[in-house]
């Protein structure tokens, strides 16, 4: 029998690979699902443990934290501990972080949770990715992708969806409890189904990195979420916070780079299909994630939406990334991904130039189109980036790498809440002086009046398309950084010609 190898065909994804892909897909969703699916309860927490907003957003602050400082040590615990058992112990932790959160009994203690979950749901994805990637080879990585994509699409779309009727009907308490059922099931499967593999520890832990890496991200995001709460850089926190991180992460690059099994191998990116990738990546996140806040913000407050009613909305997103996620998939195994990207950049490109002319009265079946064609975009850009970047290494650098994309994504993600917020928050400014005062816009506009409240709304809808016009300069930058991909066919072969002095 000829193989596939042979004859140059990709070969088919096996009944293996796709029980293991199902594994990752589970733990994947959990993960994912936590980072929006809390948004919708800010409100009802807030009033459920009687603080204030500003202490609410801790609750989802802490939680992306979490998953910035612990993903970069996926690498080192996938060589030492085996990536079977770092996936099961993370599932595990993110399991009794979900429990300790439904039974929390003060804000305070629900923050604390929030970042033991995260611990936990921080490497889930990283470890997962890495164990796919190994099972199924550069030549299906595209394909594989593309299934375990499809959670990090939906779950952003199925949160708000899941969390308003948790809200509404039931307690937001089952927010939290709804991971429970899937993490024994995820458990179950990954004991079963998994390959055991042996721990093969190639270098100590990297403490000094763990020291710059960790804490400069977790201090730059929290100065981000100071700036975005306090409307700008006028508290020392905000300005020192993201000042003191910058330089931590420049000073973990600067040693990373000199030392060998640094706890992310950044020389990595300095491969062009892995940096532009990484890059492309960073930018993508930074939009994506900052459009995913502000959408549900735009159905409440400027169009009098329930959370359940605005998650409702975003649904056909899910579904644009659902038609083009599999097919963009198929493509990028069997031509270059730089197409792919480009396209999918550009359609996301069109549905955020969209989005800049969005009014207080703009026809639903509108916002409806442009959110379809955004899903189109982003079911086209996030997975044939990854792979990309992945199908030009070798397989002892997967596990680190994959550990370093996550965090670019991760990182990307907070920096596009923060600052889109901040541009939010000075747009609500000038049309509610009180808000500028106040320190909070969501605040001083539901402190309005029905008659003043609808004499700002046209000024409101304004105000969101500003913001996203923030989105679209963003994506102009991702296609920019992408246009640098190969647009043929890429091996790990390929690369390692090509930069011979980046690899180990």
């Amino acid at each position: 029998m000829t193989s596939s190898v042979q004859t140059g065909a990709p070969r088919a994804l096996d009944r293996r690979v796709l029980r293991i892909a199902a594994v990752v897909v589970l733990g994947s969703f959990m993960s994912i699902l936590d980072t929006t699916i809390v948004n919708v309860a800010i409100r009802e927490l807030s009033r459920s443990f009687n603080v204030s907003l500003s202490v609410t957003q801790w609750v989802s602050t802490s939680y992306m934290l979490a998953l910035a400082t612990v993903i970069p040590l996926t690498g080192w615990a996938a060589d030492r501990f085996g990536t079977k058992r770092l996936y099961i112990g993370s599932i595990l932790l993110f399991v009794l972080g979900s429990a300790l959160c439904g039974v929390a009994w003060s804000a305070t203690s629900l923050i604390a949770f929030r970042v033991l979950q995260g611990l936990g749901g921080g490497m889930i994805m990283p470890a997962g990715m890495t164990i796919l990637s190994h099972a199924a080879g550069h030549d299906r990585m595209g394909r594989v992708m593309g299934i375990v994509g499809v959670p990090m699409l939906l779950a952003p779309i199925v949160g708000p969806i899941l969390g308003g009727w948790f809200v509404d009907d039931i307690s937001w308490r089952w927010i939290f409890f709804v991971n429970l059922p899937i993490g024994v099931i995820a458990l179950f499967s990954a004991t079963s189904i998994l390959e055991r593999d042996e721990p093969k520890p190639h270098h100590t832990l990297d403490w000094l990195g763990l020291l710059l890496l960790s804490p400069g991200l977790a201090i730059f995001v929290y100065g981000l979420a100071e700036t975005a709460a306090g409307g700008g850089f006028k508290s020392f926190d905000a300005l020192g916070g993201v000042v003191v991180g910058l330089l931590l992460v420049a000073a973990f690059v600067w040693h990373a780079n000199r030392r060998d099994g640094a706890l992310i191998d950044v020389r990595l990116f300095a491969r062009r299909t892995v940096g532009s990738a990484a890059l492309t990546m960073f930018l993508f996140g930074t939009a994506f994630f900052g459009t995913a806040l502000l959408l549900p913000l735009y159905f409440q407050v400027v169009r009098g939406e329930s959370a359940l009613h605005s998650g409702l909305l975003l649904a056909v997103q899910g579904l644009g990334a659902m038609i083009s996620m599999p097919i963009a998939a198929r493509i990028t195994d069997t031509t270059g991904p730089g197409r792919i990207v480009l396209t999918g950049l550009t359609l996301v490109g069109l549905g955020m130039l969209g989005l800049t002319q969005i009014q207080s009265d703009t026809p639903f079946w509108l916002i409806e189109g442009t959110l379809f064609l955004l899903g189109l975009g982003m079911g086209s850009t996030m997975m044939p980036s990854m792979s990309a970047a992945l199908a030009t290494l070798q397989r002892h650098e997967i596990a680190r790498a994959t550990s370093g994309l996550n965090v670019v994504q991760r990182v990307g993600g907070s920096i596009g809440t923060a600052v889109l917020a901040v541009v939010l928050s000075h747009q609500i400014a000038k049309i509610v002086p009180a808000a500028a005062a106040g320190g909070s816009g969501m605040q001083a506009m539901r402190n309005l009046s029905p008659a003043m409240y609808t004499e700002a709304l046209p000024a409101l809808g304004r105000a969101f398309g500003h913001t996203f016009m923030w989105s679209l300069a963003i994506i102009a930058l991702g296609l920019i950084a992408a246009s640098f991909l190969p647009r043929q066919k890429v091996t790990a072969a390929t690369e390692v010609v090509h930069a011979p002095a980046a690899a180990e």
